[in-house]
């Protein structure tokens, strides 16, 4: 062919659009197309009801440890209590106990999972009053001493309680009506003193007046989770957490009990202060946890639990886990907790109310940090403090305050926005696939029922 021809030859047009295509796909050398995984983690975390799905999964999923592992942990000690009881010793008494506490409570959390954060913010002072009718019967005959504490109320008919447990989730509640209420003048210090940390110091001295010294640095937490979100100035934290060091100090180290305990810890102890419980609570919980390896010895096989662990269902469950599930177990409650965190991060990072988010920061506080504070105790990090694991531990108050708080942060994760739209959604197209399910069941169930005839 002549050049010419060639140069005159006619070109084949390129198919309209894949120019543009191109053009519109083309990326920079050196990059890849984001994996499907990566696109779906990035669709799940920008869903308005992740934050709902986090914390309800987490809170579902470590009750039912908990259920599990209080029957396991609970045994010989429901043996010991029904020993001369009439009809023979039981194994069960306690987790037939903490059946029933889950069982008030999950209802309860339900029915409080579906009211608007509207109500609560209206309701924050009969909360606070309420609690502080509670706190105040430990001034009474009612109240009765256990471990060491004056925290516990015996009512005839009803049974022993915890009016601390019920003050975290009042005050909780009406530190964010309050402070959110403020707003802006917070940055002001006599506003952020007056009324909040005034009225909480004053449940925090009713706390500590009963010696639960735990409590006590639980309700700091919640109170300081609660100011921090709500805007408090840095400044006011720094007087703030050098006053709490320093009460904190005054009250161990004017207890004897409590001195003995920090003294062990630290292995200052020359073994004429310290208890014999103090000593071998922390070394039983600390053998279970090396007994167990990673895949522990079995649910319902260990053995630290006949060797007399205090509390093992209560405040060292965290050890029979340890034992019984291995290395494995406890980094799945641990993981759990994450978790739990991550979803109450998220409700006070894109709720819109100032109320829904002091009141999510300061129920975060109170549970996360009562969580890794038990935790720290039962490997060695922490000193013995008498705090239960929220959700697992074996305890009616805890675990029913704890689970209508929860109920109380689900409500706030159904109203993030687009969250209520996008849970609806969700309910109506179960609903439409239910109802075209349903007619092809019942032929198929009647075809059967021909056949066999």
């Amino acid at each position: 062919m002549s050049a010419v021809g060639l140069a005159t030859r006619k070109r084949t047009p390129a198919r309209p659009g894949r120019a543009t295509q191109r053009r519109g796909t083309s990326r920079p050398r050196g990059t890849q197309a984001p994996s499907a995984f990566a696109q779906w983690r990035t669709a799940v975390w920008a869903s308005p009801t992740t934050s709902y799905y986090l914390v309800g999964g987490a809170v579902v999923l470590l009750l039912a440890i908990g259920l599990v592992m209080v029957l396991s942990a609970s045994m010989v000690d429901s043996l010991n209590k029904t020993a001369s009881s009439p009809g023979g010793p039981t194994p069960f008494r306690d987790f037939l106990d903490q059946l029933t506490f889950a069982a008030i409570g999950v209802p309860l959390a339900v029915v409080a999972s579906r009211f608007r954060p509207e109500w609560y913010r209206r309701l924050a002072w009969v909360a606070l009053a309420g609690a502080a009718a509670l706190q105040a019967l430990l001034f009474t005959p009612l109240a009765i001493r256990v471990g060491g504490n004056t925290n516990w109320v015996q009512l005839p008919g009803i049974g022993t309680f915890q009016p601390s447990e019920f003050a975290k989730l009042g005050l909780a509640v009406w530190l964010g009506a309050v402070l959110a209420t403020k707003g802006e003048l917070l940055r002001q210090w006599r506003h952020a003193l007056v009324p909040g940390v005034l009225v909480a110091g004053g449940f925090l001295g009713l706390v500590l007046r009963g010696h639960d010294l735990g409590t006590g640095l639980i309700i700091m937490a919640l109170v300081a989770g609660a100011l921090w979100v709500a805007g408090v100035p840095a400044s006011l934290f720094v007087l703030l957490g050098s006053f709490a060091a320093a009460a904190a100090g005054f009250l161990v180290f004017s207890s004897e009990n409590r001195r003995a305990r920090v003294m062990q810890f630290l292995n200052l102890s020359d073994g004429s202060t310290a208890t014999a419980v103090d000593d071998f609570q922390p070394q039983l919980a600390i053998d279970a946890l090396g007994s167990g390896g990673i895949s522990g010895v079995g649910l319902g096989a260990s053995r630290i639990k006949w060797r007399g662990l205090p509390a093992a269902q209560d405040d060292y469950i965290f050890a029979i886990i340890g034992e019984e599930l291995g290395l494995l177990g406890t980094l799945l409650v641990i993981l759990l907790f994450v978790a739990l965190a991550i979803g109450i991060t998220r409700v006070v990072r894109r709720h819109t109310d100032p109320f829904a988010k002091i009141t999510t920061a300061a129920i975060g506080a109170w549970v996360i940090g009562q969580a890794f504070v038990n935790i720290g105790v039962v490997i060695g990090l922490l000193p013995v403090i008498g705090v239960p694991l929220p959700l697992v531990s074996a305890g009616g108050s805890s675990l029913i305050t704890t689970l209508i708080a929860l109920g109380v942060l689900l409500s706030f994760a159904r109203t993030e926005p687009g969250a209520r739209e996008a849970l609806a959604a969700r309910r109506g197209s179960v609903r439409r696939s239910l109802a075209v399910l349903a007619p092809r069941l019942r032929r198929g169930g009647a075809a059967r029922s021909a056949a066999r005839g």
